[in-house]
């Protein structure tokens, strides 16, 4: 039987982010900063990142959510730290525009009742102008 050390093939995988206080590098499963103790998930849930502003900065300044108005978050504009935040300069770069083609046919695909009925009212003066001629 060969028993291997998982664990010290992980440690070599695990993925290192810098703690926004301190600077140190840290494991991204990490609680909280084995250097100064700053939260780094939140409600101690390893799945929940908890994104921090640098000091003297709001997370709302750059949060897709701000941008649009959508948040509900009550330390709106005035946020240093957040579970929703989503930087709109990244987001912003990731999404390429859609091409004229595609838009039209997602604009077809959400308006069908308005198409159905212009081509009802214009099928209905085709065949009055056709029958006014005769």
């Amino acid at each position: 039987m060969i028993i291997s050390d998982d664990n010290s093939q992980r440690e070599n995988l695990a993925i290192m982010i810098t703690c926004p206080r301190c600077q140190h590098k840290v494991d991204s499963q990490a609680l909280q900063c084995p250097y100064c103790s700053n939260i780094l998930k939140a409600y101690g849930h390893p799945g929940m990142t908890l994104h921090q502003a640098v000091t003297g900065e709001f997370l709302c300044e750059t949060c897709l959510y701000h941008g649009d108005d959508s948040c509900n978050f009550p330390q709106r504009p005035y946020a240093t730290s957040c579970t929703l935040y989503k930087n709109s300069q990244i987001i912003a770069e990731k999404i390429p525009p859609l091409p004229l083609p595609r838009v039209f046919k997602n604009w077809c695909l959400r308006n069908k009742g308005l198409l159905l009925l212009l081509t009802l009212i214009l099928g209905s003066i085709a065949l009055a102008f056709i029958n006014s001629r005769r």
